[in-house]
C-alpha cells in the first residue's frame, strides 16, 4: 500500500485526493495545513512536512501548493521519501536540477505533473504525428486562452515571482507536450502584449523552431489572460503534408487531403469526479496511476523524464528575463 500525504488542500489538491480514492494500491493518510480539509476527509492534519513524513510513515508526498511554495516544500519532503509536485516543479532551471539532484541523493523519486500529456487529444495527435497518418508534421498552432484569474488568494498568480506568470503557469503545458515529442526548440522568439496601465501582460505569443526527422517545423503557441470576460479555450491546429488536424473543447478532427473530415476518437472510458468545479475526468486518474506505477516498481517516470523538465523550466526562465 502505498501512502500518500497531501500538501496544498485547495483545488488541485482537492483533485488529487478524490482521484486517489480510485486507487486501490494507494491511502491519503494525512494532509499539510488544513484541519478542515482534514477532518472532512477523514485523515490527520499536520503543519510540518517532514513531521507528517516520519510520523505517518509515507511513501510520497503530493504538493499542490502554489507555484513559488514548491522548491522549498519538494526540497523538505525529497530528504525522507519521493515526490509528486504539481507543474511548474520550480520557476528555475537550478532549482529544478537541484530538486533532482536532491531526489537521486536520497534515493527516492520526484514526478511532476504534466497532465496535458494524458489527454486524449493530444495523445490523438502524438500519434497522427510518430504514424505520420498525414505525412510529415509541417507547422503548428497551439493556444491556451482565458480572462485574467481572480480567484487566487492573495494575488499570488498575477505576481511574476510567485507563479512565472502565463509562461509558467499555462504555456508550459503546451511547451512540455511538444517537447515530449519533437524534442527542445532549436530557437524561440516571444512577444508579449501589455498597455501602460496594466500590471502584467495579458497576451504572450510563442514562435518555435524544431528539428523532428531531419525536418525544420514551426510553432506558434499563443497564452492569455485578457482584461475581459473571455471564455476559456484551449486546442491546437497541426499542419502536415496531406491534412490538417484540429482540436478544440477537447474534440479532434482531421481533414485529410482527398477525403472527408474524420472525427477521431477522443472519448474517455473513466470519468472520475474531481470534487471542484473541473467537469468529471479520466486525465488525472491516469496520470496518478501512472505514479504510482513508478513508485511500485522503484523507478523515475519514463514518460515525463527529467531533462524534459529541465529544458522547459529553461526555455521559459529565459522568457521571462526578456519579458
Amino acid at each position: 500500500m502505498i501512502r500518500v500525504g497531501i500538501v496544498g488542500t485547495g483545488g488541485m489538491g482537492t483533485v488529487h485526493y478524490t482521484n486517489y480514492q480510485y486507487i486501490e494500491e494507494c491511502q491519503v493518510a494525512a494532509v499539510c495545513g488544513n484541519r478542515e480539509k482534514a477532518e472532512k476527509w477523514g485523515v490527520n492534519d499536520y503543519s510540518d512536512i517532514t513531521e507528517m513524513i516520519q510520523s505517518e510513515h509515507l511513501d510520497v508526498v503530493d504538493i499542490c501548493t502554489p507555484t513559488f511554495l514548491h522548491y522549498t516544500q519538494a526540497k523538505e519532503a525529497l530528504k525522507y521519501c519521493s515526490v509528486i509536485c504539481e507543474k511548474p516543479l520550480s520557476l528555475t532551471r537550478a532549482e529544478g536540477e537541484e530538486l533532482i539532484n536532491t531526489a537521486k541523493k536520497y534515493g527516492h523519486h520526484l514526478y511532476v505533473g504534466q497532465v496535458l500529456r494524458f489527454f486524449p487529444e493530444y495523445k490523438v495527435l502524438k500519434r497522427v504525428i510518430e504514424e505520420q497518418t498525414c505525412g510529415k508534421m509541417l507547422d503548428g498552432y497551439f493556444w491556451r486562452l482565458s480572462a485574467k484569474p481572480k480567484w487566487t488568494s492573495g494575488g499570488w498568480l498575477t505576481d511574476k515571482t510567485k507563479s512565472g506568470l502565463l509562461p509558467f503557469d499555462l504555456h508550459i503545458h503546451d511547451l512540455d507536450f511538444l517537447v515530449s515529442i519533437l524534442g527542445l526548440p532549436e530557437k524561440q522568439y516571444c512577444t508579449s502584449s501589455w498597455s501602460g496601465k496594466d500590471d502584467m501582460p495579458q497576451q504572450y505569443r510563442f514562435l518555435y523552431e524544431f528539428e523532428y526527422n531531419g525536418q525544420k517545423i514551426n510553432i506558434c503557441a499563443e497564452a492569455s489572460w485578457f482584461n475581459g470576460d473571455y471564455p476559456w479555450s484551449a486546442g491546437y491546429r497541426v499542419c502536415f503534408e496531406h491534412g490538417v488536424l484540429e482540436s478544440r473543447e477537447g474534440k479532434a478532427i482531421l481533414y485529410p487531403e482527398g477525403k472527408e473530415p474524420q472525427i477521431l476518437d477522443t472519448s474517455e472510458k473513466r470519468k472520475i469526479p474531481t470534487g471542484i468545479n473541473i467537469p468529471p475526468t479520466g486525465v488525472y486518474l491516469e496520470e496518478l496511476e501512472h505514479f504510482v506505477e513508478c513508485l511500485q516498481n522503484d523507478k523515475d517516470s519514463d514518460m515525463i523524464q527529467y531533462d524534459q523538465i529541465l529544458g522547459v523550466l529553461g526555455y521559459l526562465e529565459e522568457i521571462n528575463k526578456k519579458l
